[in-house]
């Protein structure tokens, strides 16, 4: 497991000592869900200043507007790339949901999605991860923005502790 044995791994050397491995939430089929990106393609490149978990701030570029529903529900989130990644062939998916806090990161989670030249994304909640911040406070990681809360419990992915699946 890299948590427990990568030296750039972000446990503390006592949490090595005792790390089991990372609680998640059962594999749910309905939270995997097809996703369409449209892009920011007219005018410049629009670029935010991410706040992180040190108050700081982090520049992402927005690359455009995910598209996709829960149920009977659409919902949107905003895909981000670096600022200095000329390719935008990775895009960063900051969320929070309403599993922040009791049974999450109450910073929220991530989703990394390969880019793809349709525009089409498996959009799959079962792949969130918390930030390394969570495993040590040093550790900085840009906090999702306001616009990419679901008022949602997305109850997949990663998760606290195993308790109440």
């Amino acid at each position: 497991d890299m948590l427990k044995t990568d030296p750039n791994s972000p446990l503390t050397p006592e949490s090595r000592a005792t790390f089991t491995g990372l609680p998640y939430y059962a594999i749910k089929p309905e939270f995997r869900v097809p996703a369409v990106l449209s892009e920011n393609r007219s005018g410049p490149p629009v670029i935010i200043e991410m706040q992180t978990s040190d108050g700081k701030a982090d520049k992402m570029r927005k690359v455009g507007s995910l598209g996709f529903s829960l149920g009977a529900t659409r919902y949107t989130l905003t895909a981000f790339a670096d600022v200095n990644d000329r390719t935008m062939d990775r895009l960063f998916v900051p969320f929070g949901d309403l599993t922040n806090g009791p049974a999450t990161y109450k910073g929220g989670r991530y989703l990394n999605l390969r880019r793809t030249a349709t525009n089409i994304y498996d959009l799959d909640f079962n792949q969130a991860f918390h930030p390394y911040c969570v495993y040590n406070p040093t550790w900085v990681c840009p906090v999702p923005p306001r616009e990419n809360r679901l008022q949602v419990a997305i109850e997949a992915g990663e998760r606290l502790s195993n308790s109440g699946q």
